[in-house]
């Protein structure tokens, strides 16, 4: 059995609101998820299928909409998450929830969750640090400045451009990060499979613990799994995160 809460505003912008499908349980973890689509498309209706397979084996998905291009600009959405995970954070106990909350995204929900798990001062601005949330997974995120903000800047999109906005700028500025794990696929966009080999090396570089992130290779393209059900009709994206989370409990 589960529940859902759909939604739940975290903050007063439409853009801030929250679906959240719930465990019919008492001190389950949880899972914040930033949806997809260039910081410029996509909802986070579209992985209701994911928190319908967590809610069932006792963990709490939540899917959060932030603001998007045009009407955002270069960091609201990153605010954004930061509000999101706070409110997470502060309010899931409410829900029957425990401390243990996990938070990752997809492409540009990725982008999102390196930039909230590499630059520490967006949760600071809510008293919190990465190190308050159990693990990060970053799903096929671009750890350079994100195509989407070059453009806004006039700016090629193929740039590779590594500065504040650039999760990997960020990457050895803390002494310890949370446990994290990077997902890219063999097909994936152009250079995203490189660029995420640099933000696995940059962490070696910088002496990160080696048993405290890994990666895994997915074959096809770009977050194809997201959407995929297996041969029982199950979500794989889901199954994706219950290992995850398995891993890093």
């Amino acid at each position: 059995m589960s529940r859902s809460f759909l939604n739940v505003s975290y903050g007063d912008h439409p853009m801030q609101k929250l679906d959240l499908y719930l465990p019919d349980a008492e001190n389950f973890p949880t899972f914040l998820y930033f949806h997809g689509g260039g910081l410029e498309k996509g909802d986070k209706t579209r992985t209701a299928h994911v928190g319908a397979y967590l809610s069932a084996r006792g963990i709490a998905f939540i899917s959060a909409n932030y603001r998007l291009y045009p009407d955002a600009k270069y960091p609201d959405f990153i605010r954004d998450a930061a509000l999101a995970a706070a409110w997470v954070k502060n309010r899931i106990g409410e829900y029957g929830g425990s401390n243990r909350v996990y938070l990752g995204g997809s492409s540009a929900g990725a982008y999102l969750s390196m930039m909230l798990c590499f630059d520490a001062t967006y949760l600071a601005a809510h008293r919190l640090t990465p190190c308050d949330f159990t693990a990060f997974l970053h799903d096929a995120g671009q750890p350079t400045k994100h195509f989407r903000v070059l453009r806004e800047l006039g700016i090629d999109p193929k740039r590779i451009i590594v500065d504040e906005a650039a999760p990997l700028y960020h990457i050895g500025t803390a002494p310890v990060y949370p446990p994290m794990r990077l997902i890219v696929s063999d097909h994936d966009m152009q250079n995203r499979y490189e660029q995420t080999c640099l933000t696995l090396s940059t962490l070696r570089h910088f002496g990160y613990p080696e048993d405290r992130f890994d990666w895994k290779l997915m074959q096809g393209k770009h977050c194809a799994y997201v959407k995929a059900l297996d041969e029982h009709g199950e979500s794989v994206f889901g199954a994706m995160i219950l290992a995850f989370m398995q891993t890093y409990s």
